[in-house]
């Protein structure tokens, strides 16, 4: 067989080498943790391990596939087109800005994006470690002012699920309280209603507690209201506390909800 690809890749935090068809079938893959090279036609051995031997390092098994678990039947089923695990952090704001926004406008979305992504990083970084991020995941609606278009990053791992929404401190000094949140002189925005709202919509699309958190992003400083209790507020270098906390959620259920919520599906009639 000839013409096979190899692509990088990551899977639940893991890394493997995908080896592919050119019309995109997958023939099997390398996954460097485990020291293993999965066949998916047994048929295919020596086309595979040929397109695999530049990556191969130190002793390695080879044979068929593991068994998947129910959480990896669900996430073969879907359609790429339902499946939101691809989804980068800020993926809407950079179609927005690829359509060319206005000037002020545009300067909001670029800070905005730059927020998501740092804090998207922090929180993919969480994947070793027994946690599963989703980014940019759809909500009915329009958005604001009715109310929050999305969740910027939904976290599920031992400690829970975490809804997450960014904002830009742009250097400056923000101000967290019950209802609103402000960055400088800027006009306050609802943030901390927005991702309630967001935390309560998840809650009942996977029926389970899901917590609002809001990540302050670059500021000078930050307050919170003494008042504010029922949504975390932590600044960009503290994803590893959200990581740190466990005890409520076992492995077979952070699978189970990561493959119920990766699902455009589950959110469509939230």
């Amino acid at each position: 067989m000839s013409g096979l690809r190899v692509v990088p890749g990551l899977l639940h935090g893991g890394h493997r080498l995908w080896v592919s068809l050119p019309d995109g079938r997958t023939v099997g893959w390398y996954d460097r943790d485990a020291g293993r090279v999965n066949l998916v036609d047994a048929a295919q051995r020596d086309a595979v391990l040929a397109a695999l031997g530049p990556y191969l390092v130190g002793a390695y098994t080879v044979g068929p596939p593991p068994v998947p678990t129910p959480a990896e039947l669900a996430r073969l089923a879907l359609h790429p087109d339902d499946d939101l695990a691809p989804n980068r952090p800020g993926e809407p704001l950079l179609g927005e800005l690829a359509y060319g926004a206005p000037g002020r406008r545009s300067r909001g979305l670029r800070h905005d994006l730059l927020a998501q992504q740092r804090f998207g990083a922090e929180l993919d970084a969480l994947e070793g470690l027994g946690w599963r991020v989703l980014h940019a995941v759809p909500l009915p609606g329009t958005g604001a002012p009715a109310g929050p278009a999305q969740i910027d990053h939904l976290l599920i791992g031992p400690g829970g699920v975490f809804a997450v929404r960014t904002a830009a401190g742009r250097r400056q000094r923000v101000s967290v309280g019950d209802l609103l949140l402000s960055v400088g002189r800027s006009e306050p925005r609802p943030e901390p209603r927005w991702v309630r709202r967001a935390a309560e919509q998840a809650a009942h699309a996977l029926t389970a507690t899901v917590t609002p958190v809001l990540a302050v992003v670059d500021a000078a400083r930050v307050t919170v209201a003494p008042t504010l209790r029922d949504v975390r507020v932590v600044r960009e270098t503290e994803a590893g506390v959200l990581g740190r906390s466990g005890g409520v959620l076992k492995p077979a259920d952070v699978d189970g909800l990561h493959a119920m919520a990766r699902d455009r599906r589950t959110w469509s009639t939230v």
